[in-house]
């Protein structure tokens, strides 16, 4: 099973789970939530920005997918940052007028002939708004260059929420010029997609993100074929292996390893099946975490070592670890930073058995007596750091 492949059918788990953003979503960094009159009026500021004192990060939530972005003006849709949004940055703004007028104008065509109210206000919001209006109350300048999104006067959900705009957005989302070609991850005939999901998280990487897959090169076209139409991936496919990887490289993601190894991100998921249910696949995953970053914890790390000498020993898998299910798939994905792209480090895939006697052998190997590290398993990144880092550093 490919990367792809592998990465489509994790997102039918999420989506079991009820993780899963729906087609034509992304999760986005969003700081500033703008309140509308139904005149259209900005009449207040609701900052969505989470921690304490000055440490305050953006809020993860989800908006209308994120356009790709490299040095033209695209705009998102009923959310961006204020450069768009509302015509006012904190830098020198060489491009920020046209930025707002391409801002405007998709989202007046989006909402053009909406009586939602909320949708409605939108329209009289931008139809009235100049960039100078941002000097006055409610806006401060610790907006700048953050995202904002929209929500009308005494409602909880934003503009995006609304049904009239989900109605609209998917209008938008299934109309397509491209001729339907086989999805190489799902077989099924479909629109292939032009540019493929932004994947953020990599340590190194871009902070915008970067793209597992591209061509963005005149070498790289086949047969006059340009850039997805060279690998066609249905935008459906797409936006699912996307999601999907995304959710997993999130910081404090379950399926993430905290600490690189080396210079890759390294992310791990299992497979359900008829024979293994969503718990099981759960807790392979769980096991493969502790044993490739064991627990602090004195007591919790001897459990995980006394788990380990069994499988080293050739004790069945479901002995040692109860609630685990024989056979289950499992996969490891590194990734590493290579310019405005990832290269995938390794891509391992294999039963969960297989892993977990390799890292009970691996540890069987190293053993000592008396134990070092006050009888705890080293991690892998532990181990690294000690024999590779310069200064010992990660």
């Amino acid at each position: 099973m490919t990367v792809l492949q592998s990465l489509d059918r994790y997102y039918g788990r999420m989506a079991a789970r009820k993780e899963a953003q729906p087609l034509g979503f992304s999760r986005e960094k969003i700081s500033f939530r703008v309140i509308l009159s139904a005149a259209g009026e900005p009449v207040g500021i609701r900052d969505l920005r989470e921690g304490g004192g000055k440490k305050l990060s953006p809020r993860l939530l989800e908006v209308p997918a994120a356009v790709k972005r490299t040095v033209a003006i695209v705009p998102n849709l009923l959310w961006d940052k204020t450069a768009y949004v509302l015509g006012r940055t904190a830098g020198t703004g060489g491009r920020t007028a046209q930025e707002h007028a391409a801002f405007k104008a998709a989202n007046l065509a989006l909402i053009a002939d909406s009586d939602d109210e909320g949708l409605a206000a939108f329209r009289r919001f931008l139809e009235a708004w100049h960039p100078g209006r941002f000097d006055a109350a409610p806006f401060t300048a610790g907006m700048l260059d953050t995202n904002v999104v929209f929500a009308l006067e005494g409602e909880t959900a934003d503009l995006h929420e609304r049904e009239a705009a989900l109605r609209l957005l998917a209008a938008g989302a299934g109309a397509s010029s491209a001729g339907h070609r086989s999805c190489l991850v799902t077989g099924i005939a479909a629109a292939p997609a032009r540019l493929h999901p932004t994947i953020k998280g990599v340590l190194g990487a871009q902070s915008s993100g970067a793209s597992l897959v591209s061509f963005n090169l005149d070498a790289f076209t086949s047969y006059g074929k340009a850039q997805g139409d060279n690998a066609p991936t249905s935008e459906a496919a797409a936006f699912r292996y996307g999601a999907a990887l995304n959710r997993m490289l999130d910081r404090g993601s379950r399926n993430r390893l905290p600490r690189p190894v080396g210079d890759a991100s390294l992310v791990f998921w299992a497979d359900t099946s008829a024979s293994v249910s969503e718990a099981q696949a759960q807790a392979a995953e769980d096991f493969f975490a502790s044993m490739a970053e064991p627990p602090d914890d004195a007591t919790e790390a001897a459990l995980i070592r006394g788990k380990l000498e069994a499988l080293a020993e050739g004790r069945p898998i479901e002995d040692a670890q109860p609630g685990l299910a024989p056979g289950t798939r499992f996969h490891v994905l590194g990734l590493s930073p290579n310019a405005a792209r990832l290269s995938v480090r390794y891509w391992l895939d294999d039963t969960f058995e297989a892993f977990a006697v390799r890292l009970a052998g691996h540890y069987a190997a190293l053993r000592i007596e008396p134990p070092p590290w006050r009888g705890k398993l080293p991690s892998v990144a532990r181990l690294l750091v000690r024999t590779t880092a310069v200064q010992e550093k990660f």
